[in-house]
């Protein structure tokens, strides 16, 4: 079984910065991409970013500039750098993977449990 663990939510005064971590873990045999997406209160869940394994990025309009993703394939691992952090960013953020559990198999959707970030206004 596949598990996504993340970790480097809190509370950040507005302009500071968080980082968040997530790992996968378990048997698989392949991560296509990882990324990050956020619930805010009220809201619908929505991307923040994601990068893939040959390292292409994609990134929300409202983070482009502020927020910076970046992978490590051989620890599968997935980081966001949250700079300039804004209220509007307040929100729980969760870590998503797109994994191959085999190789000849198609492939499936992942999620981590959430962590709160908190930029209080």
């Amino acid at each position: 079984q596949v598990q996504l663990v993340e970790s480097g939510g809190g509370l950040v005064e507005a302009g500071g910065s968080l980082r968040l971590s997530c790992a996968a873990s378990g048997s698989f045999f392949r991560i296509i991409s990882m990324g990050w997406y956020r619930q805010g209160q009220g809201n619908q869940r929505e991307l923040v970013a994601t990068i893939n394994a040959g390292g292409g990025i994609d990134y929300a309009d409202s983070v482009k500039g502020r927020f910076t993703i970046s992978r490590d394939n051989a620890k599968n691992t997935v980081s966001l750098q949250m700079n300039s952090l804004k209220p509007e960013d307040t929100a729980v953020y969760y870590c998503e993977a797109r994994i191959y559990l085999r190789y000849d198999g198609g492939w499936d959707e992942y999620w981590g449990q959430g962590t709160q970030v908190t930029v209080p206004s």
